[in-house]
């Protein structure tokens, strides 16, 4: 009797032990509401800088928009191409968000009575002066979003970027006729990556980022600036993301802008 006794005592206090263990896993807790958010935006560029950004962000778990355009790149490609399109991929799985930047990079240059006077920087009349209908230019603002569809299977979003941020009532009236939103960026949130590093340093561009950013603002940077020797992103994003952080900032995307994010989804 005395040997059946201890055994239930231990497998009792066997039991005992297991129960934390046995007892159901409270669910993870809801990260916090992100209640003073600021909108980090990237438009393409030499892609120098991409694989660099994207581990940054994903280390830290930000979200930002990306603003599409076909660019060169430093290996003699295009932003948009084959090479690129895994790293596409990898960031729509990633929960990034995505607008158009023209597919050519068009600057804006004048409004005229045959169309939109514009400057590409890119595909195969990079340099030259070309004049577009509406409907021409919304065919270059839809180009990114059927590639961007094609390379990850998401929809973009009715958003885009004019290159420059050069804008004027008749292109903006011609996006809208095809269902695309303009969004520009804060003054406060020009990060200053295309300007001079050695005007603009990278240290000073930080403290002025980190002393000027508010709750609402959107944040302009790129994936790599051609003139630019010193290049921001190895430098700068890291500390300007835990600085605004330590402020109490967070990092949304333009889908959950108050504004952008009641955008309609443009026609196809």
């Amino acid at each position: 009797m005395r040997a059946a006794s201890s055994t239930a005592v231990a497998l009792a206090l066997a039991l005992a032990a297991a129960l934390p263990v046995l007892a159901a896993t409270p669910a993870a807790a809801a990260p916090a509401p992100c209640s003073k958010p600021v909108y980090l935006t990237f438009d393409t560029g030499h892609m120098g800088v991409a694989p660099l950004i994207a581990d940054v962000l994903q280390r830290h778990q930000v979200k930002v928009t990306f603003f599409l355009a076909n660019e060169r790149t430093r290996t003699d490609g295009s932003s948009l191409d084959d090479t690129w399109a895994p790293w596409w991929k990898a960031r729509a799985a990633e929960g990034h968000a995505f607008g158009s930047h023209t597919w050519d990079h068009l600057v804006w240059q004048a409004d005229t009575a045959a169309g939109l006077r514009l400057r590409p920087t890119a595909g195969p009349d990079n340099g030259k002066t070309l004049t577009l209908t509406p409907a021409q230019y919304c065919d270059e603002l839809r180009r990114p979003a059927q590639r961007f569809e094609a390379m990850t299977g998401q929809p973009m979003l009715p958003l885009f970027r004019a290159p420059a941020g050069r804008i004027s009532p008749a292109l903006l009236a011609a996006a809208k006729a095809c269902g695309f939103t303009h969004v520009g960026w804060s003054p406060a949130g020009f990060l200053g990556d295309e300007l001079p590093s050695d005007k603009y340093p990278n240290d000073k561009l930080l403290a002025q980022a980190l002393q000027r950013i508010q709750p609402g603002d959107i944040l302009l940077a790129h994936l790599g600036i051609w003139s630019r020797q010193d290049p921001w992103a190895p430098a700068v994003l890291e500390p300007l993301i835990t600085g605004l952080q330590a402020r109490g900032l967070c990092f949304a995307t333009l889908r959950e802008h108050p504004l952008y994010g009641r955008a309609v989804p443009p026609a196809r």
